[in-house]
């Protein structure tokens, strides 16, 4: 099967235990959000949309000095595998891999950030 672009939304959420307010932007990821994580509020930070080519990474600035490198390796024909990085001041601090397909949502709880941390939520559309 012929690789083809993949458009992935990708969405950086600070989740924290100050207050206990969801952002409503968050509404479709709220409940996998509170099964997965133990947090009371969530913020969102970003929300944006990359085109995700075979073997071309594609870089996405989380704040200064930080960035999630979002690289497609393999694709099927209801998955597509993304290698995700999270580099600080260009190093590792995250490298690993998941599994999208459409209609579901994949967060990775990331690196610490204000008074609690990242999580970072993708999903994808082929």
């Amino acid at each position: 099967m012929a690789f083809a672009q993949v458009q992935t939304r990708v969405r950086m959420i600070q989740a924290s235990n100050v207050g206990s307010s969801t952002d409503p932007s968050l509404r479709d990821v709220t409940d996998q959000l509170g099964s997965l994580f133990n947090f009371s509020s969530y913020r969102l930070l970003k929300d944006e949309t990359v085109t995700l080519s075979p073997n071309q990474p594609v870089s996405v600035p989380v704040h200064p000095g930080r960035s999630l490198e979002l690289t497609m390796i393999k694709q099927h024909r209801h998955t597509v595998e993304v290698r995700v990085r999270i580099k600080r001041e260009g190093t590792d601090i995250l490298d690993t891999q998941v599994r999208l397909s459409p209609g579901r949502t994949v967060s990775i709880g990331g690196p610490k950030h204000g008074e609690g941390v990242v999580i970072i939520a993708l999903s994808a559309r082929f």
